[in-house]
């Protein structure tokens, strides 16, 4: 498969804080109230199966994590069908130096077995960063570990990935969206959609457990997880599709260095963080948690020229609750309730 070569637009440019065009009729006209932008545009004609959202960044969360198996080719073919315009996803380094999509520090008993003993792992559940990306490709990851917080997700085939539910490397991704941006079996909005798809992909370096990740990183200069980042980035001409967002800030100060054209999105949990300096430091993204929200910080970021996407949003009053506050879109692990002809955002007033 060819690596991409044409340009496309930048979240900068696909985003902004302009008023949220056409959702539907009627939801443009809110949505223009509750922002306080004057005029509308032309409203466009939605999808049969989605609401449009152009403007508001609606992101599945590890793919759509309440459809399919996190972090998988299945589960991000689920966001692509449902036409989110960004996958959220998160990043590991293997032993052997290969980015591989997976949340957890460790391979965990109830999200993935082994389907190939042969290839020894050292624990029942062993670190991602003590296997080569060999050893990580024997694993299926499709169970469900938590059915009660996540009812409605299966392990179902995929159109495009089938029942692919390894875990992937990035370049994987990066190839399945490909395919699915060409395939035949995939509606011809749909299909250009994923031609232009944003990457937010999350190094999941952890500043209280150094060994997370396995390589030398310093905490200032850029290591091999970094700099793999960039390598990869840089060799499918993606600089202007990937977001690369860290709870680690360091960790994206080092990234700046060796790709300074990447978009950055400063990840916090708990404390406000001083939004001038964050900017400053290089973000162009502030990701809370979404508890944390209020209009009034939103517009404080957006003064300090930071776009607004709060995760993980599950709940449909908090997603209209985000939009009416000026955010710039959400990180949701049900994308397919979101964007959905008579979903959330269609319901939101």
């Amino acid at each position: 498969m060819q690596k991409r070569q044409q340009n496309s637009p930048s979240m900068a440019a696909r985003r902004g804080r302009s008023c949220l065009r056409s959702i539907t009729i009627v939801f443009a006209a809110v949505a223009i109230i509750a922002t306080g932008c004057g005029g509308s545009d032309t409203p466009t004609t939605p999808a049969p199966d989605s609401v449009e959202t152009p403007d508001w960044d609606v992101q599945g969360h590890r793919g759509a994590r309440g459809v399919r198996p996190e972090n998988t080719l299945p589960s991000f073919e689920s966001a692509l069908d449902v036409g989110v315009s960004t996958l959220e996803l998160d990043l590991h380094l293997s032993a052997d130096g290969v980015l591989v999509i997976w949340h957890d520090p460790r391979i965990e008993a109830a999200k993935c077995r082994d389907t190939d003993p042969a290839l020894p792992s050292v624990t029942l559940e062993p670190l991602v960063n003590s296997l080569t990306a060999a050893q990580l490709a024997t694993y299926v990851c499709d169970q469900n570990p938590d059915p009660g917080k996540y009812p409605d997700q299966t392990a179902d085939a995929g159109t495009v990935t089938g029942e692919s539910y390894g875990i992937a490397t990035l370049e994987q991704l990066f190839e399945m969206v490909s395919e699915y941006a060409e395939s035949d079996s995939v509606p011809e909005e749909r299909r250009a959609n994923a031609a232009s798809v944003l990457f937010n992909v999350e190094l999941k370096r952890d500043p209280s457990n150094p060994g997370n990740i396995g390589d030398s990183f310093d905490g200032s200069n850029p290591a091999a997880f970094e700099k793999a980042v960039a390598d990869l980035v840089a060799e499918w001409n993606y600089e202007d599709r990937v977001i690369v967002q860290s709870f680690d800030h360091r960790s994206l100060w080092a990234l700046r260095t060796v790709a300074p054209s990447i978009q950055l999105a400063a990840l916090t949990s708990r404390d406000i963080p001083d939004l001038d300096e964050l900017a400053d430091s290089g973000a162009t993204i502030w990701s809370p948690k979404h508890t944390l929200l209020n209009a009034g910080l939103v517009a404080e970021a957006a003064t300090a020229g930071l776009a607004v996407i709060p995760w993980t949003v599950n709940d449909e009053g908090d997603v209209c609750s985000a939009l009416a506050m000026g955010t710039d879109g959400v990180i949701t692990d049900r994308p397919d309730l979101v964007l959905g002809a008579d979903g959330w955002l269609a319901g939101c007033s």
